[in-house]
């Protein structure tokens, strides 16, 4: 992983943000590449790749992968290791409904951070 890889690009924007399908999948955890090729395979892809060729409009691609690429600069940005110790950690603490040590609040998260509680 190279710091470039970690850091977003000087446009503020992710260093996955324009990324192919395939520079997405290279990134991801062994597990996630074959998450990603299930649903790339899938007749959701075929049928929003077939609107995008039939409109010459590939917006509705890009917001498909874009959660995708999220998970791209995350696993790169961190290594597999640390992304895998990331979810095995959430995993636990929703079946376990317990805050991991040091943990807080939403409500008191706020809080600190000076941040005003919405109304509703």
């Amino acid at each position: 992983m190279t710091a470039a890889a970690a850091q977003p690009s000087g446009s503020g924007r992710s260093p996955f943000a324009d990324a192919s399908p395939a520079r997405i999948r290279d990134a991801l955890t062994p597990e996630d590449a074959a998450a990603f090729d299930q649903q790339w395979r899938a007749q959701q892809w075929r049928a929003l790749m077939q609107r995008a060729t039939e409109q010459l409009d590939l917006a509705d691609v890009h917001e498909a992968l874009e959660s995708w690429r999220r998970v791209a600069w995350v696993t790169s940005a961190h290594g597999h290791g640390v992304y895998r110790r990331t979810l095995a950690s959430a995993q636990e603490r929703l079946e376990s409904g317990e805050r991991a040590t040091g943990a807080v609040s939403w409500h008191q998260l706020k809080a600190e951070l000076g941040l005003p509680e919405r109304a509703g």
